[in-house]
């Protein structure tokens, strides 16, 4: 009895077993049913489909595609009867021996890489026919999900029934990647033999069938003897399939292939830019290589062609083409942000390292303006007087000291004002601010103005002895020009799908860190590194590029032993040049000192075309006085004066006779522990 009882429940199960599997079994019939209906209801996809990502300017035009050669090109279609038959066997052996008898997908390669995936516990086998690899290379995203999945067999359904296998095969071999930006058979018979696809040789078809597997593996140019060895296995496959002969197989494995060895090149706009551009792709949108190589992307930048050209012209044009020197350029608009042009080096095939956002170097006096703006804000103005004089400083409690040199040892020897000491980058008056107005100080201002790069309250920091990149100084810069609103520095405007899908768009913001009128007397007196001589001893630093410039700029230069800077705004431009050697070799004082004034003043002047002269507008709370640069008193017939503006209320009361120097008013000091007040001179004081 308990035998007939586990029967009939044996049979019961078994029975909806089968019910189940037919149920199954018919979902699936349903299923597959309503895909080629609505497969075919959808029509007809398009066979020639671009998939180069795409990079556009500012002006909404194409400025480069993502390829790596002069000879790859997405748009080389070629026709199946210009494509050599040894191509198309090979490709047909290695890819999808059963193309020409399957409906889109291979029932018993699906089947036979299940078995082999559950017998290895793995994914290994690969299942995809040609028409699934077009359908997914060519319509959808590199997703590995199985909404994907789904949408891969959707698009292999439309293909299959609208278009001959022909047509089909056509459009695979334009499409696929052959690694090098080549897409496409014919743009990779070019770039690896200088040939057309309708003549290639079985050995050298064979070669490049092996390539789609993986390009960045087999790319014969880069690893050979990878290359080789996936052409075996192609051969192999031929062989196999009876495409053509064992001996013919091996005849063509041992033929030596002649590769072409230097590829042409031909003149690309903004090579690094284009590389800045990728990496805020892979950081902001988290894109991969092979996205940002297949992905067919619209990526709209905030490239100017126009300052960037002439920015390339001017660098090549400055620097001897023989000097191993090394130059960067970064060109920002200081209100969003937005990069307008970037120069990572002189050659990007010889180097592709980007020095404008890669590297950071010691910015040098390019660095005081910053040290400036929190003397400003600490209560100094542009006439408050110290003495530039041989000086040794004290500091870590009188445990250390530094004895700062300015440029040639040459030292004014009595006190000179705020304005000019940032003219002629007087490094005394610079390090005496600094410990005066408190170290912390400039750590903070630098943090505030986007500086991000590791900072120490330490004397020398004012001379700019800490390492800094470009995009930071340019940053930092622009928050002065600006009004005191930091900005957030960016290549990407927007980025969209092969289909105009908005995948991502910057919104500028903008934090406001700086006192506007604080910002503005700043700028003014950074356009004093222009005037021809300021208080008869010296010339200011800018002077030998003075001429160069129509209009007026607020800047500042910078030099180490081993590097030399260029960093200066309008409200509407903000522009850094650096030059040095990559290995921090000394560069000369002539003529390596002069490449960043000249190469920046040109192309600051060359962006600048068809701009107001004066696009500075003083705000409210600014007042401009004439100052005789001497005495840092109000100008008069006897002590002519430069326009120089002030915080309402700051500025002088006393007029200059000529002959000495008469009451001022006294700086703000606030309460320090260095012990320096005895060098500390403001007019009208004791030493």
């Amino acid at each position: 009895m308990k035998f007939i009882t586990n029967r009939n429940r044996f049979r019961i199960g078994l029975r909806w077993f089968f019910r189940f599997n037919l149920f199954f079994l018919l979902l699936i019939v349903i299923g597959t049913a309503g895909l080629w209906v609505a497969a075919k209801i959808a029509g007809p996809p398009p066979l020639n489909v671009p998939r180069a990502i795409s990079y556009y300017d500012s002006q909404g035009n194409i400025f480069n595609k993502a390829t790596e050669s002069a000879l790859s090109s997405s748009s080389e279609w070629t026709k199946l009867d210009h494509i050599s038959k040894p191509l198309i066997q090979a490709t047909l052996s290695i890819e999808d021996k059963h193309f020409y008898k399957h409906h889109g997908f291979d029932l018993r390669r699906l089947a036979g890489a299940l078995f082999a995936d559950v017998k290895s516990f793995s994914k290994a086998q690969g299942a995809s026919t040609i028409t699934m690899q077009y359908a997914k290379n060519s319509f959808l995203s590199n997703d590995k999900t199985w909404r994907r999945k789904l949408a891969e067999a959707f698009y292999t359904m439309r293909l299959e029934m609208n278009y001959s296998k022909d047509q089909i095969l056509e459009g695979y071999l334009n499409t696929i990647y052959y690694g090098h930006g080549a897409y496409g058979i014919q743009a990779a018979s070019k770039y690896y033999f200088n040939k057309n696809a309708s003549d290639l040789s079985l050995s050298e078809a064979s070669m490049l069938a092996g390539i789609p597997k993986g390009p960045t593996l087999y790319a014969p140019d880069v690893h050979y003897e990878r290359a080789k060895e996936r052409q075996k296995i192609v051969l192999q496959s031929m062989a196999k399939n009876g495409t053509i002969s064992k001996p013919l197989a091996d005849s063509a494995y041992n033929h030596s292939l002649q590769l072409v060895k230097v590829q042409p090149t031909k003149e690309r706009l903004a090579p690094y830019f284009q590389q800045a551009v990728r990496d805020e792709l892979k950081n902001k949108l988290h894109l991969t290589e092979d996205q940002l190589i297949n992905g067919g992307l619209n990526v709209y930048t905030t490239l100017d062609p126009k300052i960037q050209k002439k920015a390339e012209y001017w660098m090549k044009d400055t620097i001897d083409p023989k000097s191993d020197i090394q130059s960067a350029l970064i060109s920002m608009n200081p209100k969003t942000g937005a990069v307008l042009a970037l120069i990572g080096g002189r050659d990007y095939d010889k180097s592709a390292f980007n020095r404008a956002t890669q590297s950071r170097r010691s910015p040098g006096s390019s660095f005081k303006p910053f040290l400036y703006y929190a003397a400003l804000e600490d209560g100094f103005t542009p006439s408050t007087l110290l003495k530039s004089e041989p000086t040794s400083f004290q500091y870590d409690d009188d445990r250390a000291t530094y004895s700062p040199n300015n440029f040639g040892n040459y030292y004014a020897n009595k006190k000179i004002t705020m304005a000019e000491a940032l003219a002629v980058s007087d490094n005394i008056y610079a390090v005496k601010t600094h410990m005066s107005i408190g170290m912390d100080e400039l750590v903070k201002t630098a943090k505030e103005v986007g500086i991000r790069s590791p900072l120490a309250p330490i004397p020398s920091l004012a001379l700019g002895s800490k390492p800094v990149s470009m995009l930071e100084i340019t940053r930092g810069y622009s928050a002065i020009a600006n009004g005191g609103y930091r900005v957030q520095p960016h290549f990407v405007k927007k980025v969209t799908d092969k289909d105009g899908n908005v995948l991502y768009e910057w919104k500028p913001k903008s934090k406001k860190v700086l006192n506007k009128k604080a910002a503005f007397v700043l700028s003014q007196m950074m356009t004093g590194i222009f005037d021809k001589q300021l208080n008869g001893y010296t010339t200011v630093t800018g002077s030998k590029v003075a001429g160069i410039l129509t209009h007026k700029v607020a800047a500042k230069t910078g030099s180490t032993a081993t590097d030399s800077w260029m960093v200066g705004y309008t409200p509407k431009l903000a522009m850094t040049v650096w030059v040095g050697y990559d290995q921090g070799e000394t560069i000369s004082v002539y003529p390596d000192s002069g490449y960043a004034k000249k190469i920046w003043a040109h192309s600051m002047e060359s962006a600048l075309f068809g701009q107001s002269k004066n696009s500075f507008k003083a705000p409210k709370g600014v007042v401009a006085v004439n100052i005789d640069p001497k005495t840092g008193l109000r100008a008069t017939d006897t002590c002519p004066g430069r326009e120089t503006y002030f915080i309402k209320g700051t500025a002088p009361k006393a007029y200059c006779d000529g002959t000495k120097v008469v009451s001022h008013p006294k700086h703000k000091k606030k309460t320090q522990s260095h012990g320096l007040f005895d060098w500390i001179f403001h007019l009208g004081g004791k030493k």
